[in-house]
């Protein structure tokens, strides 16, 4: 071992559901020593920044049950098995806003919870949308908003926007924003 790893000595599946699994795993520290390790298996997932004509930024409002709230997210969803994720990027846009588009740049990818989670998100970008019609899936209710920038960062600052993919959102269109103010 290089003095951080860990390594897995056993593994039990606890759950195994539409989502994710769930795993404890027992595994000896880089010390010797013996730990637990809850890990939560997911199969990735994907969100779009999506900018309107009007240069808005599309967010869905939505209900999420394990927060008993109602929160503003970019359109996001997961990979289906098998589904590349320029693929889902596309599938998940139309789908919960009704756009498809022209031009879809995928812009970043990181995990979102690494401490317990292998969930890698890819972050994909569009200014070139085309309207069209919702097609929710069945259990999916939500609102689709275009909201501006500087609304976009007083929601972010008064935490009406506190997912974690969508002020990485907004951050990313501050930085798009002072780059064009600057070329």
């Amino acid at each position: 071992m290089d003095g951080l790893t860990e390594k897995k000595k056993s593994s039990k599946e606890i759950f195994k559901g539409r989502i994710v699994h769930l795993f404890v795993d027992n595994v000896l520290l880089p010390n010797g020593q013996e730990s637990t390790r809850e890990v939560v298996k997911h199969p990735g997932a994907v969100a779009v920044i999506a900018v309107n004509k009007e240069g808005k930024l599309l967010l869905v409002r939505q209900y999420r049950y394990p927060l008993d709230g109602i929160i503003y997210e970019i359109p996001a969803g997961k990979l289906e098995p098998g589904e590349n994720p320029d693929d889902s990027a596309l599938r998940e846009l139309e789908e919960e806003t009704g756009c498809q588009c022209e031009r879809l740049e995928k812009i970043a990818s990181f995990y979102s919870s690494p401490g317990f989670s292998d969930e890698l998100l890819h972050v994909y970008f569009t200014d070139s949308l085309i309207e069209g019609k919702q097609h929710l899936d069945q259990d999916e209710f939500l609102e689709v908003c275009a909201i501006d920038l500087n609304e976009a960062i007083k929601m972010v600052e008064d935490h009406r926007i506190y997912d974690a993919k969508t002020v990485y959102a907004v951050q990313y269109m501050q930085l798009r924003e002072n780059q064009n103010k600057h070329n």
